[in-house]
């Protein structure tokens, strides 16, 4: 009387499951890393060697086109300071960093310090390294 044996074992394994959790962890990085940098708007920065640590609050962008944007939306000149009480209202230390196109004159820069300094913010000049 013979007796057979009801289950074999199998000797490989199936990649599926792994593959299927590499798939997942490959888009979390990549919709991780668009959402990192929220400053979209391309801009010529000047170079230095000193970099802050310090993380901005919001940021102010001057294109070479001498259009300013808060963040990526777009606003005058005029309605600039208005624009940044209403982003900066109920922030204890609010800090700018400032986007400016290296072609932008300086005059410009003294415009957006001066809003700064009126409201009692904080403003740093973002380079490039």
């Amino acid at each position: 009387m013979a007796i057979k044996h009801g289950s074999k074992v199998e000797v490989g394994y199936s990649s599926a499951s792994m593959t299927d959790l590499m798939f997942l962890l490959l888009i979390f990085m990549l919709i991780a890393t668009t959402l990192i940098n929220p400053n979209a708007l391309k801009v010529m920065l000047p170079k230095s060697s000193n970099q802050l640590k310090e993380k901005p609050y919001t940021t102010v962008t001057v294109t070479a086109d001498m259009r300013y944007y808060v963040e990526t939306e777009p606003v005058s000149f005029s309605s600039l300071e208005g624009a940044l009480q209403t982003k900066l209202e109920g922030v204890a230390e609010p800090m700018i960093s400032l986007h400016m196109d290296k072609s932008v004159p300086v005059d410009e820069f003294v415009k957006v310090m001066n809003i700064a300094k009126d409201n009692g913010y904080k403003l740093i000049l973002a380079t490039q390294p």
